[in-house]
């Protein structure tokens, strides 16, 4: 079994380490990102086969970062989840429209967040 890579982008640092040890725990390799736009540079540089954002960040937000990964070759059907504090409804709509596969609320619970995950990896 390939090791899955999961970019985690967030404009805080205590998020992205958050994040970034639940994944390693199940054996996910994680790139991080403080922002759209270096979200953006990573992907260019190496393929990842999820992408766990923020939506509200300085720079790029999460619903700009998905729709430009979108356009990125190779990224037309990876997994995108946003995990955020919003919970409008035309937020999510926002998301869906963007491309995003999924929304989680801040906090999540670890269990929670690894379900998702590994749902969309699945698929």
């Amino acid at each position: 079994m390939t090791t899955k890579t999961i970019l985690v982008v967030d404009d805080s640092a205590v998020m992205r380490k958050l994040l970034s040890s639940i994944l390693l725990e199940q054996a996910y390799e994680v790139v991080l990102a403080a922002d759209g736009e270096a979200a953006l540079q990573q992907a260019r540089s190496a393929a990842v086969d999820l992408v766990l954002t923020d939506w509200n960040m300085p720079a790029m937000g999460g619903g700009q970062l998905i729709r430009q990964l979108r356009r990125l070759t190779g990224y037309a059907e990876t997994p995108m989840l946003v995990l955020t504090t919003e919970a409008r409804e035309s937020e999510k709509a926002d998301a869906r429209q963007s491309g995003a596969s999924g929304w989680l609320r801040k906090p999540v619970e670890s269990a929670t967040l690894l379900e998702v995950v590994a749902s969309l990896l699945e698929q």
